[in-house]
């Protein structure tokens, strides 16, 4: 199950790419815009994103966090969330590939930021931040075609066919 769940990391960073060069022709205006979605804004949105990473990363190295809710009080540019989510998609890859057997199914036990206690094996919170990532780029492109922009093909049989099978990882 791990090189699958490597691939779907790959995956995940690469739509993480596609999707933030494509919201780089996005005007400020509209990347802050509100809109009748969950988060209000596109760069909100992204930010939730990156906050679930960094509260799953902190699960993972057994520390803990200081988030009260799942996003932050001020939300970064585009650029700066660019580099703070192509940090953590690399922290991602590393940490799953340093992992052996035992440790990939390994119980970690956390609370959820809105209270209550969780578990999840390791694999189980990679699978979870890939699935989790692909869900809100979702609402970024229904967002972007409120603009209206065309959105990135970003879906998983994309990255297969354009990006997997290029560089014989498959």
């Amino acid at each position: 199950m791990t090189e699958t769940t490597l691939m779907l990391l790959r995956y995940k960073t690469w739509a993480d790419e596609v999707t933030f060069n494509c919201l780089r022709s996005v005007s400020e205006i509209e990347l802050s815009k509100p809109r009748q979605t969950n988060f209000g804004t596109i760069l909100r949105t992204l930010n939730h994103v990156y906050v679930v990473d960094d509260i799953f990363r902190h699960h993972l190295e057994g520390r803990p966090h200081s988030y009260t809710s799942r996003n932050t009080d001020t939300t970064p540019t585009l650029e700066e969330l660019f580099q703070k989510q192509a940090e953590m998609n690399n922290w991602l890859l590393v940490h799953l590939r340093a992992l052996n057997p035992a440790t990939v199914n390994e119980i970690v036990r956390f609370m959820f930021v809105g209270g209550g206690e969780g578990e999840m094996t390791r694999e189980t919170i990679f699978l979870h931040l890939v699935n989790h990532a692909t869900y809100h780029r979702g609402f970024v492109s229904d967002m972007l075609y409120q603009i209206p922009i065309r959105p990135p093909a970003n879906d998983l049989p994309v990255f297969l066919r354009g990006v997997e099978r290029k560089t014989n990882i498959l």
